[in-house]
């Protein structure tokens, strides 16, 4: 123990007013991207089951989402499509009257300065729910998607998104995506890469949304191994070298140390981290059975998410999560 009695840290944690001025790692609604699930139709809001509080949207509705984000100083959103029909090819995800390029037409038309970023992958557009197209022995092929996933950016480019980012893990996407917005003269359209998504048990609920689930195996063979983490940093070095403007992890909360070194080997790059829908679903069910302070619960994880090292939070918690902090 120490015999200087004058080393107080408690000094700086005996109330509210210095708490804050101590605080390292601070939140601000303008640092969280809210993802949307927008479909076909008019004036329809569908409630997902496992994701209170989150529905897929019209794009009418999608409008009026959003204006109430930027009500709350949230000034980015992540569109998701749900198409009507499917195919092997996944053909829908670039046509120029699917959803997702009809909501980013409405938005970019209504909110000219929100940042409008989209998914580029093929899993809600396919029969068989895999993010790419499938041989006839059911391996997912890598080569042969990636035009199609340039197709389908340039398709939201087009209709003017601001940052297209391909999920389906596919090898050299980000390259594949680049020379096809260059190509289209589209260069000005940035690339958030999904530089660490791992295989994860919380995307379940985003499979009831996003209508995304597989017909048959599993996305291991493509989404990362959990139980690397060095892995990681030869993916964000290949997506930097392909041209990544933005890169991410996906999931957060149980990749905090993946998220720390990709910051730190890579800091010159903005990073974002995706608090998928498990993480949102296990809070928004403990606080439905008074197991935990919502408020509290929420603002302590998207803390830590920033604290390891995230300088973007894309979150469901994100409409929530700025009212709160606009009352503190």
């Amino acid at each position: 123990m120490s015999s200087d009695t004058s080393l107080r840290p408690r000094r700086l944690r005996r109330g509210e007013a210095i708490r804050h001025l101590a605080r390292e790692t601070r939140l601000r609604a303008d640092e969280f991207i809210y993802p949307l699930f927008v479909m076909h139709g008019r004036s329809r809001r569908e409630p997902v089951e496992s994701m209170p509080g989150i529905a897929r949207l019209t794009v009418d509705e999608a409008l009026l989402e959003v204006n109430r984000a930027l009500e709350l100083g949230i000034r980015a959103v992540l569109i998701f499509g749900l198409p009507r029909r499917k195919d092997p090819q996944g053909s829908r995800a670039w046509a120029s009257v699917g959803p997702v390029q009809k909501a980013v037409r409405a938005l970019k038309a209504e909110f000219p300065d929100l940042a409008v970023i989209t998914d580029v992958c093929l899993c809600s557009y396919t029969d068989h729910g895999h993010c790419g197209l499938v041989s006839e022995g059911g391996d997912v092929l890598n080569d042969e998607t990636l035009p199609l996933l340039g197709r389908i950016a340039c398709s939201h480019a087009e209709a003017g998104a601001d940052v297209v980012a391909p999920s389906g893990m596919m090898d050299h996407a980000v390259g594949a995506l680049r020379s096809a917005l260059d190509e289209a003269r589209h260069g000005d359209v940035t690339i958030m890469s999904y530089t660490a998504k791992f295989a994860s048990s919380f995307y379940g609920p985003f499979r009831d949304a996003a209508d995304g689930a597989p017909q048959f195996g599993d996305r291991r063979a493509y989404q990362m191994d959990p139980a690397n983490a060095r892995d990681a940093l030869r993916e964000a070095a290949i997506d930097v070298e392909e041209g990544a403007d933005f890169l991410m992890v996906k999931p957060a909360l149980p990749y905090l140390d993946v998220i720390h070194r990709i910051k730190s080997a890579f800091p010159h790059l903005p990073l974002a981290a995706y608090n998928v829908s498990g993480e949102y679903s296990m809070v928004k069910a403990a606080a439905t059975r008074g197991w935990c302070d919502e408020r509290r619960s929420v603002l302590e994880i998207l803390r830590s998410i920033r604290r390891a090292g995230a300088d973007l939070v894309i979150t469901y918690h994100a409409l929530d999560a700025a009212r709160w902090l606009s009352d503190v």
